[in-house]
Protein backbone atom coordinates (compact mmCIF):
# COMPACT_ATOMS: atom_id res chain seq x y z
CA UNK A 1 0.00 0.00 0.00
CA UNK A 2 2.79 2.36 1.06
CA UNK A 3 4.48 1.71 -2.53
CA UNK A 4 1.31 2.40 -4.32
CA UNK A 5 0.94 5.63 -2.15
CA UNK A 6 4.48 6.80 -2.87
CA UNK A 7 4.50 5.56 -6.21
CA UNK A 8 7.56 7.82 -8.01
CA UNK A 9 6.87 10.17 -11.01
CA UNK A 10 9.29 12.16 -13.06
CA UNK A 11 9.75 15.87 -11.09
CA UNK A 12 8.75 17.53 -15.12
CA UNK A 13 4.98 16.52 -13.70
CA UNK A 14 5.37 17.50 -10.30
CA UNK A 15 6.40 21.11 -12.13
CA UNK A 16 3.31 21.28 -14.37
CA UNK A 17 0.88 20.57 -11.77
CA UNK A 18 2.30 22.81 -9.26
CA UNK A 19 2.02 25.40 -12.21
CA UNK A 20 -1.49 24.79 -13.24
CA UNK A 21 -2.79 24.81 -9.91
CA UNK A 22 -1.74 27.91 -8.56
CA UNK A 23 -2.34 29.46 -12.18
CA UNK A 24 -5.80 28.31 -11.46
CA UNK A 25 -6.40 29.61 -8.24
CA UNK A 26 -5.18 33.36 -9.65
CA UNK A 27 -7.85 32.78 -12.01
CA UNK A 28 -10.07 31.53 -9.83
CA UNK A 29 -10.21 34.67 -7.22
CA UNK A 30 -10.57 36.87 -10.93
CA UNK A 31 -13.04 34.35 -12.96
CA UNK A 32 -14.76 32.08 -11.06
CA UNK A 33 -15.14 33.31 -7.47
CA UNK A 34 -14.89 37.24 -7.89
CA UNK A 35 -18.41 37.12 -5.58
CA UNK A 36 -16.54 36.37 -2.56
CA UNK A 37 -15.45 40.15 -2.39
CA UNK A 38 -19.39 40.98 -2.43
CA UNK A 39 -19.98 39.38 0.78
CA UNK A 40 -18.75 42.10 2.79
CA UNK A 41 -22.04 43.95 1.90
CA UNK A 42 -24.20 41.19 3.82
CA UNK A 43 -24.39 42.03 7.43
CA UNK A 44 -22.16 39.87 9.68
CA UNK A 45 -25.06 38.59 11.42
CA UNK A 46 -26.08 36.22 8.27
CA UNK A 47 -22.27 34.58 8.39
CA UNK A 48 -22.37 31.09 9.75
CA UNK A 49 -18.72 30.26 9.61
CA UNK A 50 -18.59 26.04 8.77
CA UNK A 51 -16.95 24.44 11.39
CA UNK A 52 -13.62 24.18 10.71
CA UNK A 53 -14.13 28.32 10.93
CA UNK A 54 -15.84 27.62 14.30
CA UNK A 55 -13.20 25.79 15.40
CA UNK A 56 -10.06 28.07 14.70
CA UNK A 57 -11.96 30.62 15.54
CA UNK A 58 -11.83 32.98 12.41
CA UNK A 59 -12.83 36.35 12.01
CA UNK A 60 -16.39 38.25 10.78
CA UNK A 61 -15.53 39.15 7.09
CA UNK A 62 -14.67 42.79 6.78
CA UNK A 63 -13.97 44.83 3.68
CA UNK A 64 -10.60 45.25 5.16
CA UNK A 65 -10.06 41.67 5.44
CA UNK A 66 -10.88 40.50 2.15
CA UNK A 67 -8.78 42.69 0.33
CA UNK A 68 -5.98 41.80 1.92
CA UNK A 69 -6.66 38.15 1.39
CA UNK A 70 -8.14 38.61 -2.41
CA UNK A 71 -4.43 40.96 -3.45
CA UNK A 72 -2.01 38.88 -1.39
CA UNK A 73 -3.41 35.37 -2.48
CA UNK A 74 -3.47 36.74 -6.26
CA UNK A 75 0.33 37.76 -5.58
CA UNK A 76 1.20 34.43 -3.96
CA UNK A 77 0.11 32.38 -6.01
CA UNK A 78 1.49 33.93 -9.44
CA UNK A 79 4.79 33.76 -7.50
CA UNK A 80 4.05 30.22 -6.55
CA UNK A 81 3.54 29.16 -10.10
CA UNK A 82 6.69 29.89 -10.81
CA UNK A 83 8.48 26.91 -9.01
CA UNK A 84 10.21 28.91 -6.63
CA UNK A 85 10.24 28.37 -2.66
CA UNK A 86 7.69 25.80 -3.36
CA UNK A 87 7.27 25.09 0.60
CA UNK A 88 7.12 28.72 1.71
CA UNK A 89 5.09 29.99 -0.82
CA UNK A 90 2.69 26.92 -0.76
CA UNK A 91 1.62 26.78 2.73
CA UNK A 92 0.99 30.29 1.92
CA UNK A 93 -1.41 29.96 -0.73
CA UNK A 94 -3.12 27.26 0.79
CA UNK A 95 -3.91 28.95 3.84
CA UNK A 96 -4.98 32.17 2.13
CA UNK A 97 -7.40 30.09 -0.40
CA UNK A 98 -8.58 28.20 2.60
CA UNK A 99 -9.72 31.07 4.44
CA UNK A 100 -11.10 32.57 0.67
CA UNK A 101 -12.94 29.41 0.74
CA UNK A 102 -14.51 29.85 4.22
CA UNK A 103 -15.81 33.07 3.76
CA UNK A 104 -17.45 31.79 0.48
CA UNK A 105 -18.92 28.85 1.59
CA UNK A 106 -20.51 30.55 5.30
CA UNK A 107 -22.90 32.08 3.96
CA UNK A 108 -25.70 28.74 3.37
CA UNK A 109 -24.26 27.10 -0.19
CA UNK A 110 -21.08 25.00 -0.12
CA UNK A 111 -19.88 23.50 -3.47
CA UNK A 112 -18.20 20.27 -3.46
CA UNK A 113 -16.15 20.88 -6.26
CA UNK A 114 -13.51 22.39 -4.37
CA UNK A 115 -12.07 19.38 -2.01
CA UNK A 116 -9.76 17.94 -4.64
CA UNK A 117 -8.41 21.58 -5.20
CA UNK A 118 -7.81 22.07 -1.41
CA UNK A 119 -6.20 18.89 -0.87
CA UNK A 120 -3.84 19.25 -3.93
CA UNK A 121 -2.86 23.01 -2.09
CA UNK A 122 -2.31 21.33 0.93
CA UNK A 123 0.01 18.79 -0.42
CA UNK A 124 1.76 20.38 -2.91
CA UNK A 125 3.97 21.69 -0.55
CA UNK A 126 5.74 18.59 0.45
CA UNK A 127 6.75 18.02 -3.47
CA UNK A 128 9.56 20.01 -3.05
CA UNK A 129 11.44 21.47 -5.62
CA UNK A 130 10.56 20.48 -9.24
CA UNK A 131 11.79 22.06 -12.74
CA UNK A 132 9.49 21.75 -16.15
CA UNK A 133 11.04 18.61 -18.04
CA UNK A 134 12.93 16.94 -15.77
CA UNK A 135 12.91 13.05 -16.34
CA UNK A 136 14.58 12.03 -12.85
CA UNK A 137 11.74 10.42 -10.66
CA UNK A 138 10.20 12.17 -6.87
CA UNK A 139 8.67 9.39 -4.05
CA UNK A 140 7.11 12.63 -2.27
CA UNK A 141 5.74 14.31 -5.75
CA UNK A 142 4.46 10.87 -5.90
CA UNK A 143 2.42 10.52 -3.02
CA UNK A 144 1.55 14.58 -3.35
CA UNK A 145 -0.26 13.58 -7.23
CA UNK A 146 -1.99 10.16 -5.56
CA UNK A 147 -3.40 12.22 -2.62
CA UNK A 148 -5.19 14.37 -4.81
CA UNK A 149 -6.26 11.63 -7.28
CA UNK A 150 -7.80 10.24 -4.19
CA UNK A 151 -9.70 13.14 -3.03
CA UNK A 152 -10.61 13.44 -6.63
CA UNK A 153 -12.47 10.04 -6.83
CA UNK A 154 -13.83 10.81 -3.33
CA UNK A 155 -15.52 13.62 -4.63
CA UNK A 156 -17.41 11.14 -7.39
CA UNK A 157 -18.27 8.38 -4.85
CA UNK A 158 -18.94 10.28 -1.64
CA UNK A 159 -21.64 12.82 -3.99
CA UNK A 160 -23.22 9.27 -5.18
CA UNK A 161 -23.39 8.38 -1.37
CA UNK A 162 -24.97 11.90 -0.70
CA UNK A 163 -27.36 11.11 -3.49
CA UNK A 164 -28.76 7.76 -1.91
CA UNK A 165 -28.26 8.92 1.99
CA UNK A 166 -30.50 12.25 1.61
CA UNK A 167 -32.75 11.40 -1.73
CA UNK A 168 -32.38 7.78 -1.04
CA UNK A 169 -33.90 5.98 -4.41
CA UNK A 170 -36.24 8.50 -5.32
CA UNK A 171 -33.30 10.24 -6.61
CA UNK A 172 -32.90 8.03 -9.07
CA UNK A 173 -36.48 8.03 -10.06
CA UNK A 174 -37.57 11.73 -9.37
CA UNK A 175 -37.33 14.74 -11.67
CA UNK A 176 -33.41 15.61 -10.58
CA UNK A 177 -31.87 16.85 -13.87
CA UNK A 178 -35.39 18.13 -15.19
CA UNK A 179 -36.04 20.87 -12.28
CA UNK A 180 -31.98 21.34 -13.47
CA UNK A 181 -33.22 22.29 -16.85
CA UNK A 182 -36.01 24.23 -15.95
CA UNK A 183 -33.78 26.35 -13.97
CA UNK A 184 -30.74 26.26 -16.19
CA UNK A 185 -30.87 24.22 -19.12
CA UNK A 186 -29.70 25.16 -22.60
CA UNK A 187 -31.48 24.27 -25.60
CA UNK A 188 -29.46 20.88 -26.31
CA UNK A 189 -31.10 19.96 -22.81
CA UNK A 190 -34.18 21.14 -24.05
CA UNK A 191 -33.71 18.67 -26.63
CA UNK A 192 -32.80 16.00 -24.23
CA UNK A 193 -35.88 16.46 -22.32
CA UNK A 194 -38.19 15.56 -24.92
CA UNK A 195 -37.02 11.96 -25.45
CA UNK A 196 -38.99 9.62 -23.22
CA UNK A 197 -37.64 8.13 -20.04
CA UNK A 198 -33.72 9.31 -20.94
CA UNK A 199 -33.33 11.88 -18.09
CA UNK A 200 -34.11 8.82 -15.33
CA UNK A 201 -31.44 6.51 -17.18
CA UNK A 202 -28.91 9.79 -16.96
CA UNK A 203 -29.72 9.56 -13.25
CA UNK A 204 -29.26 5.75 -12.98
CA UNK A 205 -26.10 6.29 -15.39
CA UNK A 206 -24.96 9.30 -12.88
CA UNK A 207 -24.94 6.98 -9.89
CA UNK A 208 -23.58 4.25 -11.40
CA UNK A 209 -20.65 6.13 -12.95
CA UNK A 210 -19.90 7.65 -9.20
CA UNK A 211 -19.88 4.55 -7.49
CA UNK A 212 -17.42 3.10 -9.37
CA UNK A 213 -15.58 5.72 -10.10
CA UNK A 214 -12.52 3.89 -7.58
CA UNK A 215 -12.24 1.65 -10.58
CA UNK A 216 -9.88 3.70 -11.88
CA UNK A 217 -7.05 2.94 -9.87
CA UNK A 218 -7.12 -0.85 -10.59
CA UNK A 219 -6.60 -0.25 -14.60
CA UNK A 220 -3.44 -0.40 -16.57
CA UNK A 221 -2.48 3.26 -17.37
CA UNK A 222 -3.75 3.10 -20.88
CA UNK A 223 -6.92 2.80 -19.80
CA UNK A 224 -6.62 5.00 -16.91
CA UNK A 225 -6.29 7.49 -19.28
CA UNK A 226 -9.11 6.49 -20.89
CA UNK A 227 -11.51 6.46 -18.18
CA UNK A 228 -9.67 10.48 -16.94
CA UNK A 229 -10.96 11.29 -20.58
CA UNK A 230 -14.47 10.06 -19.87
CA UNK A 231 -14.79 12.14 -16.13
CA UNK A 232 -13.92 15.13 -18.60
CA UNK A 233 -15.93 14.40 -20.85
CA UNK A 234 -18.88 14.14 -18.75
CA UNK A 235 -18.45 17.09 -17.20
CA UNK A 236 -17.97 18.60 -20.92
CA UNK A 237 -22.27 17.59 -21.28
CA UNK A 238 -22.62 18.70 -17.69
CA UNK A 239 -21.67 22.51 -18.84
CA UNK A 240 -23.02 21.68 -22.20
CA UNK A 241 -26.57 20.88 -20.91
CA UNK A 242 -27.17 22.58 -17.47
CA UNK A 243 -24.08 24.96 -17.70
CA UNK A 244 -23.05 23.51 -13.94
CA UNK A 245 -19.05 23.91 -14.14
CA UNK A 246 -16.49 21.66 -12.01
CA UNK A 247 -13.69 23.79 -13.15
CA UNK A 248 -11.60 23.26 -9.24
CA UNK A 249 -12.39 19.98 -9.50
CA UNK A 250 -11.14 19.53 -13.06
CA UNK A 251 -8.36 21.23 -12.62
CA UNK A 252 -7.59 18.51 -9.51
CA UNK A 253 -7.94 15.89 -11.62
CA UNK A 254 -4.93 16.95 -14.08
CA UNK A 255 -3.25 14.86 -11.80
CA UNK A 256 -3.86 11.80 -13.59
CA UNK A 257 -2.62 13.25 -16.80
CA UNK A 258 1.37 12.99 -17.83
CA UNK A 259 1.73 17.14 -17.65
CA UNK A 260 5.58 16.47 -17.76
CA UNK A 261 4.76 15.84 -21.94
CA UNK A 262 3.05 19.24 -21.93
CA UNK A 263 6.00 22.10 -22.56
CA UNK A 264 4.15 25.10 -24.14
CA UNK A 265 7.25 27.29 -23.26
CA UNK A 266 9.31 24.89 -25.56
CA UNK A 267 6.86 24.37 -28.32
CA UNK A 268 6.63 28.58 -28.41
CA UNK A 269 10.38 28.63 -28.73
CA UNK A 270 10.70 25.76 -31.43
CA UNK A 271 7.88 27.91 -33.13
CA UNK A 272 9.67 31.15 -33.22
CA UNK A 273 12.99 29.45 -34.22
CA UNK A 274 10.70 27.86 -37.04
CA UNK A 275 9.31 31.46 -37.88
CA UNK A 276 12.62 33.36 -37.30
CA UNK A 277 13.69 34.62 -41.14
CA UNK A 278 17.67 33.44 -42.21
CA UNK A 279 19.95 36.71 -42.11
CA UNK A 280 21.86 37.74 -44.62
CA UNK A 281 24.71 35.86 -44.49
CA UNK A 282 23.15 32.61 -44.11
CA UNK A 283 22.60 30.49 -47.84
CA UNK A 284 23.48 27.61 -49.01
CA UNK A 285 27.26 26.88 -49.47
CA UNK A 286 29.15 27.77 -52.53
CA UNK A 287 29.57 25.33 -55.24
CA UNK A 288 33.20 24.56 -56.54
CA UNK A 289 32.84 26.57 -59.40
CA UNK A 290 32.48 29.33 -57.93
CA UNK A 291 35.23 29.47 -55.88
CA UNK A 292 38.02 31.59 -57.88
CA UNK A 293 41.33 29.60 -56.67
CA UNK A 294 43.55 31.32 -59.96
CA UNK A 295 45.10 29.83 -62.34
CA UNK A 296 46.40 26.28 -62.98
CA UNK A 297 49.88 25.45 -62.58
CA UNK A 298 50.51 22.68 -65.60
CA UNK A 299 50.39 19.49 -65.03
CA UNK A 300 48.20 20.18 -62.17
CA UNK A 301 44.39 19.46 -61.78
CA UNK A 302 41.95 21.26 -59.32
CA UNK A 303 41.37 19.44 -56.14
CA UNK A 304 38.75 17.34 -55.60
CA UNK A 305 37.13 14.13 -57.31
CA UNK A 306 40.14 14.89 -60.35
CA UNK A 307 43.09 14.51 -57.71
CA UNK A 308 42.12 11.43 -56.59
CA UNK A 309 44.01 9.72 -58.71
CA UNK A 310 46.77 6.74 -57.84
CA UNK A 311 50.47 7.91 -57.40
CA UNK A 312 51.92 6.71 -60.01
CA UNK A 313 49.16 8.72 -62.28
CA UNK A 314 50.72 11.79 -61.36
CA UNK A 315 52.64 13.78 -63.38
CA UNK A 316 56.80 13.44 -63.76
CA UNK A 317 58.92 15.40 -61.95
CA UNK A 318 60.81 17.83 -64.09
CA UNK A 319 64.20 16.06 -65.00
CA UNK A 320 62.91 12.44 -64.03
CA UNK A 321 61.20 9.54 -66.02
CA UNK A 322 57.92 8.75 -65.74
CA UNK A 323 57.12 5.43 -64.02
CA UNK A 324 59.53 3.73 -61.41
Amino acid sequence: MSRWLTEAVPRGRVAAFRTLIYLFVAADLVIFTPWVRTRVSVPGDLYQPLLIGRLLPLPTPTPTLVAVIFWALLLLALLAATGRAPRLLGWAVCALYLEWMIIAMSYGKVDHDRFGLLVALAVLPTAGRARHGDTTRTEAGGWALRVTQIAVICTYFLAAFAKLRFGGLDWLTGSVLARAIIRRGTDLADLIAQVPYLLIVAQFGIVAFELLSPVVFLLPPRWRLAMVGFFYSFHAVTIATITISFAPHLAAMTSFLPLERVRPLVWARRLVRRDTPASATDGPPPSPADVDTGPVPPGQGPVGAGAERALDDQAPVVGRPAGP
